[in-house]
């Protein structure tokens, strides 16, 4: 009750003033009565010395809240004049969620928390021979992250050199937007292999990975931000910079057949038609007879369509999804993706009971999918289940960004035609050809020279060499 009493002034000054004249186990507990808006108020005009005990006792997360509410020069200034000790542990507090995110705010402004985040209690790892001759480590295996630490490293003193810099010593595919306190910033890989388009929104400029997030918001399509392109948005306008040598575009051909939102723009078309395009050419490659097609949703759905139209086979919804769990494919574990499966898909025995199915998927990663829906299938009564798929076998792993398993884990890596069929479980299985899936998406052929596309999940062609 003495404590509060000398809370009841009301101007943060003298709040300030009230706590500083208590003994210093006592400051920390006045500190904490206060609302997190007027902590904020009263912790600037505290005297530095007071500011110190402050943070060596109150708990982390009251530290952060200090922390994410100050200018930049101030929180640099805060964590450089800190003692260690201070440092270390308000981070050991921290969970590894919190560390990681404390770690990309504090060690690109602040040498003595990132000096500390990166030698105390990060498991150090050498990437490449760049991020050595820096001494720069991997935390929580964030891509994003290096990229920030050889930003913050640069020598440079522009944002936009910084990034440059940055940029020329990193090899694969990324799409970046990047915040800083005056800019926006776009940047796109040299080879386009991940998208990135800038939209119109009343004027301001919107960056975004796909057309059908600007359909959300209002926003107007503009075009594409440039395979090695740097969009840099200020109040005064939009800056174009290309600081690559120039490289023909080879986006991935994965986010036309599986990662994009159908309803996304991709080359003037939506992804839904090609899709529906790589069903169809499914159908042409491929005369089955059978009394119903059944896609496998959401997934194979587009294709699904394509290939009912192209064979004149009826289509029915003799699966149900539920829309509460993900995609199964990217989940960590064997036995996640195996339960997944079951919560993610019903059959609609209706559909199915006494009849010859042909299922169609846009792809087949693991086969753990594949190979439960089909069993699914036979025993809702089904007299065959012949399997489509809208690409061609999945041979290689993508070392770009994507979580897709090693070649151990890719069932056709390891596996015949044959084979795939007998573990699948299926009457038949069937897929896409590389040809046709070119013609899908508007090509008469590809170029086996200079591929139109990134398609080293099929052909083992990677843009960009994986190393190690």
């Amino acid at each position: 009750d003495g404590v509060k009493t000398l809370l009841q002034p009301v101007q943060p000054v003298d709040i300030a003033e009230a706590i500083g004249s208590l003994p210093l186990i006592l400051q920390a507990l006045a500190f904490r009565l206060l609302g997190k808006d007027e902590a904020i108020e009263v912790y600037e005009y505290l005297e530095p010395p007071i500011q110190q005990n402050l943070l060596d006792r109150l708990r982390s997360g009251e530290v952060l809240e200090l922390v994410e509410e100050m200018s930049p020069d101030d929180r640099v200034q805060l964590f450089d004049e800190l003692p260690a000790k201070v440092v270390r542990r308000l981070l050991a507090e921290l969970s590894p969620a919190e560390r990681k995110v404390t770690a990309l705010l504090l060690g690109y402004e602040s040498e003595t928390a990132g000096r500390l985040m990166t030698t105390e209690f990060i498991d150090l790892k050498e990437f490449h021979s760049a991020a050595q001759a820096l001494s720069i480590v991997r935390r929580q295996a964030s891509d994003t992250e290096t990229i920030l630490q050889l930003v913050a490293r640069s020598r440079n003193k522009l944002i936009k050199d910084k990034l440059i810099d940055a940029l020329h010593q990193i090899k694969g595919a990324y799409s970046l937007v990047i915040l800083t306190n005056k800019k926006l910033i776009g940047v796109r890989d040299p080879y386009g292999i991940r998208p990135l388009v800038l939209g119109d929104l009343n004027g301001s400029p919107v960056l975004a990975s796909e057309t059908c997030a600007l359909d959300i918001i209002g926003a107007k399509y503009v075009r594409d931000v440039e395979n090695g392109e740097i969009i840099i948005i200020t109040k005064s306008g939009i800056e174009s910079i290309k600081p690559f040598p120039k490289l023909k575009e080879r986006p991935c051909i994965f986010e036309r057949i599986y990662f994009a939102r159908p309803d996304s723009i991709v080359g003037g078309k939506t992804v839904y038609t090609y899709r529906k395009n790589l069903g169809e050419q499914l159908a042409t490659e491929n005369k089955i007879k059978a009394d119903v097609v059944v896609p496998v949703l959401d997934s194979g759905v587009s294709a699904g369509i394509g290939f009912s139209q192209k064979s004149g086979i009826p289509l029915e919804l003799g699966i149900i999804r539920s829309h509460y769990v993900g995609r199964t494919f990217i989940e960590p574990t064997q036995n996640i993706r195996q339960l997944g499966v079951k919560l993610k898909h019903s059959v609609n025995k209706s559909c199915i009971e006494n009849k010859r199915v042909v299922l169609i998927d846009d792809s087949i990663v693991r086969g753990t999918t594949a190979n439960k829906i089909v069993k699914m299938i036979f025993e809702a009564g089904a007299k065959e289940v012949h399997l489509g798929i809208g690409c061609p076998p999945i041979t290689h792993p993508d070392f770009y960004g994507i979580d897709t398993p090693n070649y151990s884990e890719l069932i056709a890596s390891k596996n015949n035609l044959k084979e795939m069929t007998k573990t699948i479980g299926a009457t038949s299985l069937f897929f896409l050809s590389l040809e046709g899936t070119y013609k899908a998406m508007g090509y008469k052929k590809r170029n086996n020279t200079n591929p139109q596309f990134t398609d080293h999940c099929f052909t083992g062609e990677y843009p960009v060499k994986p190393e190690n």
